[in-house]
């Protein structure tokens, strides 16, 4: 199998965590673990003296944790919506009531920052949500200038950060960030089943609403002082996760993000070949979407037959290309001939 979604190719040892004698979580030696994961993805996320809360949930139970404990304790939120996931804040905040002013941007387009910062200046939101990547186009928005705004017109700033962690650079103290997401099964490249709620120092002590039991963030912060979750862990997606960061922290962020940026810039100029049109004006390095020429309605089927895994985008002739996980320009440059063949049946 060759798999550009997501988490797509884990390597074998990683994998075979995932077979090995759970162990039980109520343990010291599993509280140190937990202890040492919160520290190594505190150090990648460039927030050294924030909190991390670890939720056994998808990447929306991590969004739903922070418009509920959060979010609801302010006057009013700013949504940028530019695909699915940044609609995705919008219906959490209509679901808990929560007061939300939406700001859309086209498919695959950028921001833009002046007609945003006019936008800001006449809502004055007291929370600004967004992606830094917008998954469901490819599309990366700029958070320097989303933080300069922010900060001219005293907005927290809360970014979901769960396709471009990993892929992108992103230091949370540097761009200001009160609140960063992000889960297991992207940059991390291991198994879905964690997501994680990162708290800057400037709000990791503040009182937060009680509207949510399990993703309480009082009861959560209560627990994780003694390296544990209020409620039973994905114990063997810990394992993988110890293991993962221990290699990412080795390697380092840069040379991380310098891996999926080459993969990402060569699979761009298989494009180019074969005259694919890859519309997002900053694309991330975290996938490549793009529109093939012809016969998009079989692609999907054809490639897995062939066992391989791209992801459909959701419009006519457009897929999506992970660029995350264990891959090399030999696995992409088969993928694009396959894609070509596809397009010749």
């Amino acid at each position: 199998m060759n798999s550009f979604v997501f988490p797509g190719n884990i390597e074998s040892d990683i994998l075979a965590i995932s077979s090995l004698p759970i162990p039980y979580m109520r343990t010291s030696s599993f509280s140190s673990l937990v202890q040492d994961c919160e520290r190594m993805l505190l150090h990648l996320i460039g927030c050294p003296n924030g909190r991390l809360i670890f939720y056994t949930a998808s990447g929306t139970g991590a969004m739903d944790a922070v418009v509920t404990n959060y979010v609801s304790l302010k006057r009013k939120a700013f949504v940028v919506a530019g695909g699915s996931f940044g609609y995705r804040w919008k219906s959490l905040c209509n679901y808990y009531y929560v007061n939300a002013d939406l700001y859309e941007v086209p498919f695959a387009k950028d921001i833009d920052y002046s007609d945003l910062e006019a936008n800001i200046s006449l809502s004055r939101p007291d929370v600004f949500l967004c992606q830094h990547h917008e998954t469901s186009t490819g599309q990366m928005f700029n958070l320097k200038e989303i933080s300069r705004i922010c900060k001219k017109y005293h907005v927290s700033l809360v970014v979901d950060a769960i396709s471009s962690f990993l892929a992108d650079p992103l230091h949370m103290d540097d761009l200001g960030i009160d609140i960063c997401i992000t889960s297991s099964q992207k940059g991390l490249n291991i198994a879905p089943g964690l997501s994680f709620v990162i708290l800057s120092q400037n709000v990791s002590s503040m009182r937060f609403a009680s509207s949510s039991y399990y993703f309480g963030f009082k009861e959560n912060l209560r627990n994780l002082q003694r390296g544990q979750t209020p409620y039973s862990p994905a114990t063997t997606i810990f394992l993988q996760l110890h293991e993962r960061l221990k290699r990412n922290v080795q390697i380092g962020i840069d040379g991380i993000i310098s891996q999926v940026r080459e993969r990402a810039s060569y699979f761009r100029t298989l494009c180019e070949k074969y005259r694919w049109v890859v519309p997002s004006e900053v694309p991330s390095n975290c996938i490549t979407g793009f529109f093939v020429n012809c016969n998009g309605d079989i692609l999907f089927k054809e490639l897995m037959d062939k066992e391989i895994y791209i992801m459909p985008g959701g419009t006519p002739n457009y897929f999506r290309v992970s660029h995350l996980g264990v891959q090399d320009k030999g696995d992409l440059l088969h993928l694009a001939e396959e894609i070509s063949r596809i397009e010749q049946l």
